[in-house]
């Protein structure tokens, strides 16, 4: 049989959370839709499970045929069998094309106990019938190997790359193998099961994670054969890639196969980008949050709201995982701190996660009430009072101000006055819990002490559920709540990337990350001084659990000190960071990973190639040209050949001329792409290869001449001169560097071993 044409190559591309909302995986394949559709055109499938709450309103049906009749005909087939699926397009950006299979049709779930079992002979994979999710997954395995089966069989000229995310779509991929289907296959996990798993309980990870006994491990906690699944994925696929450096390291000892590559997640920036409009964003935003906080605080707002800062973690319950026990205990040390230092600072952190509510507090939804009713009081007056002064004016009379308001005004004026008056402490949470005395936040709060005292220079306020517009307390919704605060606090433990950090800085707000989480590393290896840029990475893996948690307060006290006119001037830097996190860029080590599966699958398509041979057959049709171009530097788990070992990094905002400002790390490996493949990338428009080039020099001033205010008596925060930035070419890769591997690491070479100190 002729070899498949490896010049116009299918992708199917499958995941549990298509055109289904529940994971941070659907934020990495929505964001990353458009270029990868631009990309590959109606050559781009993806495959998921149908939800038939969210599917009509996700997805609009079209005719398989007119994108191919092998489509049409592979469905068609599958349908004589009773399997149900809808094909369509899914109403995001790029509007890639989308298959949903009905796992609760007749057909498909009379052939459960089948599949369980073909899966266990043939795979050693046991599947107990009570676990609800693996049958799920198992069901939808089998459907997208059953699927892609059928249209190997009919597409025989073009080459097909299957891409698939998670144990959850896993399971077609042992299948895939075992029936030898001619398909060039990716398996990527955004976490390990046993490694989040062993996260949340009370083991030092990071440093006994080589002596781990994964089976009995898996076992004990009741996911072996989760682990089975997922584990099974990692060695079927040809290429197997992790979002981070740190989930690399965690993958080649829990699932004993080594990445062959790092596709860091990325961001449609596009989406986020206000230009110069995001002060003002801010500012709006920030106004909201002060209504909340009058009305939540009422009867004991007796601090500024002008020197007030807005901190907030964000995320799913994972107490230990997200660092939220950090979070709270740095802030119990943040309040002594300030207290003792007689600070005018007052800082209200928030925590926003799900948990199990009853309802609204009374207390909560009373405060809103009653400044809600002050706020319509004092409008309704103001007119009046505006309606007599013109009236006096236009008669040629001065006001008398002692006549301008009524004595009833009055009198309903001091009426809304006394109903501001409470004596108890405002509430630390905004609902009524359903289990409050084992909540592990309420149970921190209170060791603290973290009452919200009139003394206390910290509030804390604790809303267990996500932000939207319908929220009665917020009135806006999540990313505008993410806009009007200061700082964004997420001092993970285990966080195999980390979407709200990354969110921060594309909206321009500063944040705290952990060298424990896959995005903080990716910035330690990007920026050259992340704190000059609004990016605070605190140190959970050289340190004892105390020392981070001061190290994490330094880092709050830090940014607590800044004057307006310096935080302004951080969340422009932090800004001007987006660019390193839109998919125009990330995209790349995708487009790397598919590149290195074709070679796998179809190597006697490039037997032939030599050095001067050109690559674009191996290469889908071109995204879109960016105009920016980046070194082909690699910080991956095995760097890619020809590449400079200490590629340029965003350095330290007060730079030396000349010094480049960009550097973009090639992080997906493929052992036998050379400059000449990347050059040819950076040809046909698919990624930045070097960085941004001008004609002239720019020049980025910060004003901070503002003397900061005082958050200790005594002290002063360092005020930073006039700085410029030059945007130059990165240097070109000496010999000796293109001869020097370089091993995977989880962090710094400098660095030997994890972290110390865990709980």
């Amino acid at each position: 049989m002729a070899p498949r044409s490896i010049r116009n190559p299918w992708l199917f591309e499958s995941a549990w959370e298509v055109a289904n909302k529940v994971g941070g995986i659907y934020t990495v394949i929505k964001t990353k839709a458009p270029v990868t559709a631009a990309e590959y055109g109606q050559r781009y499938v993806m495959i998921g499970p149908l939800n038939p709450k969210s599917a009509p309103l996700e997805v609009e049906p079209v005719d398989a045929g007119l994108v191919s009749p092998h489509l049409r005909d592979s469905l068609d087939a599958m349908a004589q069998h009773g399997v149900h699926a809808t094909f369509g397009r899914w109403l995001i950006d790029g509007a890639p094309y989308a298959i949903l299979f009905d796992l609760n049709a007749g057909a498909v779930r009379g052939k459960l106990d089948e599949w369980r079992g073909d899966l266990f002979r043939n795979h050693g994979v046991p599947a107990p019938p009570s676990d609800s999710e693996t049958n799920d997954a198992i069901m939808l395995g089998y459907l997208t190997a059953w699927f892609l089966g059928e249209f190997v069989a009919r597409e025989t000229q073009s080459a097909i790359i299957a891409h698939f995310h998670e144990w959850q779509a896993g399971v077609a991929l042992p299948l895939i193998r075992h029936r030898q289907l001619d398909i060039a296959t990716i398996f990527t996990t955004h976490a390990t099961l046993l490694g989040r798993y062993l996260c949340a309980g009370s083991v030092d990870f990071y440093n006994n994670m080589r002596n781990f006994d994964v089976d009995a491990e898996s076992g004990r906690r009741g996911i072996y054969h989760r682990y089975c699944i997922e584990r099974g994925a990692a060695h079927s696929s040809q290429v197997f890639t992790t979002v981070s450096q740190i989930t690399a390291f965690e993958s080649e000892h829990l699932l004993k196969r080594k990445p062959d590559g790092v596709v860091p997640n990325g961001l449609n920036v596009v989406k986020f980008a206000a230009v110069h409009e995001f002060q003002n964003l801010h500012a709006i935003a920030k106004e909201k949050i002060n209504n909340f906080v009058r009305g939540h605080f009422y009867g004991h707002l007796d601090f500024d709201l002008e020197k007030t800062l807005y901190f907030f973690t964000a995320g799913r319950f994972e107490f230990r995982n997200k660092g939220v026990d950090m979070y709270l205990e740095a802030l119990g040390r943040l309040n002594d701190r300030l207290k003792a230092s007689n600070s005018k600072v007052t800082i209200v952190a928030f925590v926003i996660m799900p948990a199990s509510t009853q309802s609204f507090t009374v207390e909560a939804l009373k405060g809103h009430a009653v400044t809600k009713q002050l706020r319509d009081t004092v409008a309704d007056i103001q007119k009046k009072i505006g309606e007599r002064v013109f009236e006096a004016a236009t008669r040629g009379h001065t006001p008398d101000p002692m006549s301008l308001m009524t004595s009833e005004e009055l009198v309903t004026l001091k009426r809304r006055i006394y109903a501001l008056k409470r004596d108890p402490l405002p509430p630390v949470v905004t609902h009524n819990m359903t289990d409050d005395s084992n909540d592990p936040v309420l149970g921190s709060i209170r060791r603290l002490r973290l009452f919200n005292d009139r003394n206390d220079r910290v509030k804390v306020v604790y809303h267990p559920e996500f932000i939207n517009s319908n929220n009665p307390l917020f009135g806006l919704d999540y990313e505008e709540f993410v806009r009007g605060c200061h700082l964004g606090v997420f001092p993970s433990y285990y966080e195999p990337w980390g979407y709200t950090p990354a969110e921060c800085t594309v909206m321009g707000v500063p944040s705290i990350t952990t060298n424990l989480s896959g995005f903080g590393c990716y910035m330690e290896e990007m920026v050259e001084t992340p704190d000059d840029y609004g990016i605070y990475i605190v140190d959970r893996r050289m340190k004892s659990v105390d020392e981070s948690v001061n190290h994490l307060v330094d880092k709050m006290a830090q940014f607590a000190s800044k004057s307006r006119r310096q935080r302004i001037n951080l969340r422009n830097r932090t800004e001007r960071l987006a660019e390193i996190l839109d998919w125009k860029r990330m995209g790349l080590e995708y487009v790397k990973a598919r590149h290195l599966a074709l070679k796998r699958q179809y190597p006697q398509s490039f037997q032939n190639r030599t050095n001067s041979a050109p690559v674009a057959a191996a290469i889908p049709a071109p995204i879109q040209r960016m105009g920016t171009t980046t070194p082909t530097g690699s910080s991956s788990v095995t760097p890619v050949p020809g590449t400079p070992l200490n590629p340029p990094r965003v350095p330290r905002p007060k730079s030396a001329l000349g010094s480049p400002r960009l550097k973009h790390a090639h992080l997906m490996a493929d052992e036998d792409v050379s400059d000449r493949v990347l050059h040819e990338l950076d040809r046909l428009g698919i990624a930045a290869a070097h960085d941004d080039h001008h004609d002239s020099e720019t020049e980025y001033v910060d004003d901070e001449h503002e003397p900061p205010m005082e958050v200790y008596p005594g002290t002063r925060a360092t005020t930073a001169t006039k700085i410029v930035e030059v945007v130059e070419a990165a240097p070109a890769p000496t010999a000796a560097a293109k001869k020097s591997p370089k091993k995977m690491t989880v962090g710094r070479g400098k660095r030997r071993g994890l972290a110390a100190g865990r709980r």
